[in-house]
Parts: C-alpha cells; structure tokens; sequence
C-alpha cells in the first residue's frame, strides 16, 4: 500500500530536563512563525502603508526549512515544550504545510505522550487546507476575526476581504473534523468596538470559543495608542449590561493567556488582557522567527540567532549539533527575566505614547515572530 507522507516514524525525544527562567518560570509553549508574508493588511498588524508592494520580505532561502523546524521542536520538546503553534504572517501561505504538521505530529515527550500542535489563521485558505490539516495531525486551530460586519472587517483587513469567506474557512474546518476552534477577536476603540456584542452573541451560539484581545503595542507599525485601548474589564462590562451574564471558570493549566468566562445560559468566552491585567507572572513562551530567531518575549527588541548554529559546519555530527543548540537554549531561557507588559503597566499611557518612536520602537513585528 502507497504510504501518504504524513506516515512518518513517531520521534520520542530522549529526556533533557525542565527550565525555569529567572523568575522561576516553566517553558511549556513554542510559537513558531513559518512565513513572514500575509494575505490581509489589518490595521493593527501589517499595515499597507508599510507592507508595500515593494516590501522586502525574507527570501525562500533565509527561512527555515520543515527539517530544521522540526530538529529544533524536537530539542524544545526534551527541554519541556508540550504546546506548538504555527503562525505567521499567514501560515497557510506557506507551500505544503501539512507535511510539516505531519512531521511536528509525529514528536513524542520523554514519556511518551503526543504535542499539543495548534494554528493560528486568518482562515481565508482554510476551505482548502482544513481537511489536509486535520489529516495531518493537527490537534486544533485559532482564527482571527475582528468583526461582522462586512464593512467594517474588510476595513480592518484591508484587502476587502468578507466576513462570509472568513465564517466558510471555520465551516470547513468543522466539516474536516476540528472539533475545537477558537476565535481570536482585536478590539481597538473607535474601530471595532461596536462588534463587540454582535460578535458575543453569534459565537455564543457556536461551538466555537470568542476571545477578546486589547490592542497591544506589538511592533512599530501599528501606531499604537493608549486611547485606542478597550480593556477587558470594559468588554465584560459591556456584555452583562446587554444581559450576557458570566460566571469565571479556573484555568486548566498555569500560563494561559486567555481569562475564561462561562455564560449563565451556556456557551464560553475568554479574554486576553495584556495591557490592562499584565500576565509577565506566568508566561511560559518562546517565539521562533521564519529566519530561525528566538525570542523571549512577544515585545522583545532582539533574538537569538538559532539558524546560524544549524548551519553551522563546524560539527562532525548532528548528535553533537543537537547537544549543542540544546545547551543555547538552556541559556537562553534559564537568563530570561522578561516582563514588559508589567513595565508598561508601571508607566503613563502618555508617557509609553510619547516614546513610541525610540527605543520601544525597536521591538520585532508581530508578523516575524507570530502573536
């Protein structure tokens, strides 16, 4: 029988150890972006009057390759990663995605035990990916949807892209079998804020989980403003005044970002508040850049070049390679003291938006590393 090529050996990983950073922090999560190129220009991410045309995106040849994606999962899982998700830009942009999906499904923690493997997605492709996905192993997918209505969303996105090829993407992801969706919602005031309770009521009614996310300061380009904050607070104040009752529900594991709320008449909804209720406490992520980049922080300044050491040609053999990209990560994490979102909560708003274009303007856009 011709074999698909997702059927690949399953990688049980040998045990290298836990990390805890300077804060007594676990690794447990590794966001990998695959592509640093995007079909939408949402305002708030890659905005058209910077990704031009003419922008320089990164070459084939610079990012890296499913084999080096996946030699360099396998050393995170040993060091303690349980949860890997693709991002991007778009990550559905990136040619043949599902064999890398197949080839990150395949590792296996120290005991034995299978990856939590997720996505990230503007859901434009997922018509046509979602069942090879599925197929591939993967366990679960986020989309990103800021409104719907029409008019607005496609003001967001830029592209004129509708809210119904966006809602046919998550319809197909059910049909391949995705049994668990979540919907990652930005709410910049004056933009999408009137969405807000449309968007409540229309997931509630779904088996998919609505996330309300504040409008971060990621990046340089997104001409970040205090006031154009609605904080999570707001948000839930917003919907039990318009009869949406919540009731909390306990975290199901330490470092998620997303509160969980449930509604009194079923349904949950959850709320990612990282300029208004600081999570720096328990961040347990890494971020890995399209050019092999590894940061310690969504908002970080700089990486740590792991693609050089790849490539390198010093090593006589991968096993002693391995050992040694092993041990730069160890660093790395164990000098991790990152905690912006707390300095930022420390600092005016009209002070962080006077400074936007000094040296906080250095940090990395979303769209290298992923959200």
């Amino acid at each position: 029988m011709r074999l698909r090529h997702w059927d690949t050996p399953v990688r049980t990983i040998a045990a290298e150890g836990e990390l805890r950073d300077q804060r007594g922090r676990h690794l447990h999560d590794l966001r990998i972006s695959i592509t640093d190129r995007c079909n939408f220009r949402c305002t708030y991410c890659m905005p058209k009057e910077v990704f031009t045309k003419d922008y320089p995106y990164l070459p084939h040849s610079e990012l890296l390759s499913f084999e080096e994606i996946e030699r360099l999962a396998r050393i995170f899982v040993a060091h303690g990663v349980r949860k890997i998700r693709l991002t991007g830009g778009e990550p559905l942009l990136r040619k043949n995605v599902e064999r890398l999906v197949a080839m990150l499904a395949q590792l296996r923690t120290p005991d034995g035990q299978a990856i939590d493997l997720t996505l990230t997605t503007n859901g434009s492709l997922l018509p046509q990916k979602a069942r090879a996905l599925k197929e591939a192993g993967l366990n679960r997918l986020t989309v990103s949807l800021d409104a719907l209505d029409d008019l607005i969303f496609k003001r967001m996105n830029d592209v004129d892209y509708p809210v119904s090829a966006v809602l046919d993407g998550i319809s197909a992801a059910e049909a391949a079998g995705f049994a668990s969706i979540k919907i990652n919602m930005v709410v910049k005031r004056g933009v999408n804020d009137s969405e807000i309770l449309p968007m409540a009521r229309y997931f509630q009614k779904t088996s998919q989980v609505l996330r309300f996310i504040e409008f971060m300061d990621v990046g340089a380009s997104n001409a970040w403003q205090h006031q154009h904050v609605v904080s999570s607070q707001e948000i839930i104040d917003r919907l039990q005044h318009a009869g949406l009752e919540l009731a909390p529900v306990a975290p199901q594991q330490k470092g998620e970002t997303a509160v969980r709320y449930r509604y009194q008449n079923g349904g949950e909804v959850g709320f990612i508040s990282s300029v208004s209720q600081a999570f720096c406490g328990d961040c347990n992520r890494l971020r890995l850049s399209t050019q092999g980049a590894l940061y310690t922080c969504l908002f970080a300044t700089q990486g740590h070049d792991l693609r050089s050491h790849l490539r390198a040609s010093e090593f006589t053999d991968q096993a002693t390679a391995d050992a040694a990209l092993s041990t730069i990560i160890r660093q790395i994490w164990e000098a991790r003291q990152d905690r912006y979102s707390e300095l930022r909560g420390q600092t005016s708003p009209d002070h962080f938006s006077e400074h936007r274009h000094t040296a906080l303007a250095q940090k990395i856009e979303m769209s290298y590393i992923g959200g």
